[in-house]
């Protein structure tokens, strides 16, 4: 018999962050002019891992292929920046970057300065264990005990990172910035990305006005 006046329950994702995962946005002419024309010059070693590379910071002007490569994410950069703040804008790609992870090179947790919107392209295949990781931010919001242990099912509300599904040739992943990410030790092949840091042209506020450029 049902109760009566039984209360229903919800949860409520409450200040969630998103991450946007788009599927072959580059076509296949694309990826392999990218990779023939910037993995030649990904050369500037990385200083914490010897089998990590880059390119030097290139932006969509100083080639037709990033140029091309810039119009084709936009539309998801416009998408995913009404998310983060609730106008659809004019975003700008103001840097790009190719980097060339050998077997047993890994990227360190880090997040990205002087932007709004980060972005990872894959343009090979990328071993499951070299995932781009996502990690929660330390300090502040946390209980200063934790339940970690076997029996312990992880979930959004108490993970402290979350690894980024199998990607293929072509996608592409963004998210805010300030979010901490990582490369774990790449036990497979040579994987190649390419990164880049977006801005909006403006951010109103109140009355403020901040215009925003490269």
């Amino acid at each position: 018999m049902a109760r009566e006046n039984s209360v229903a329950s919800e949860i409520i994702d409450l200040f969630p962050t998103p991450i946007l995962r788009a599927r072959k946005v580059l076509p296949e002419s694309v990826l392999t002019g990218l990779v023939q024309q910037f993995t030649p010059t990904a050369v500037q070693a990385n200083a914490r891992s010897e089998q990590l590379s880059h390119t030097k910071l290139v932006t969509p002007q100083d080639n037709a292929l990033l140029e091309q490569t810039s119009a084709l994410v936009t539309p998801h950069l416009i998408d995913f920046g009404a998310l983060l703040f609730g106008e659809r804008l004019t975003w700008l790609v103001k840097e790009m970057w190719v980097n060339v992870l050998e077997t047993g090179g890994q990227q360190s947790r880090h997040n990205h300065a002087n932007s709004f919107i980060s972005g990872v392209l894959y343009l090979t295949h990328s071993h499951a264990s070299s995932n781009t990781v996502f990690l929660k931010a330390p300090g502040g919001t946390d209980f200063v005990f934790n339940n970690a242990n076997a029996r312990a099912k992880l979930g959004p509300y108490n993970a402290g990172k979350w690894v980024s599904p199998d990607p293929t040739p072509g996608d592409l992943v963004l998210f805010p910035s300030y979010l901490l990410h990582e490369v774990p030790t790449n036990v497979g092949y040579r994987r190649i990305t390419l990164a880049f840091n977006a801005i909006p042209n403006r951010l109103e506020s109140w009355g403020y006005t901040l215009s925003l450029s490269r």
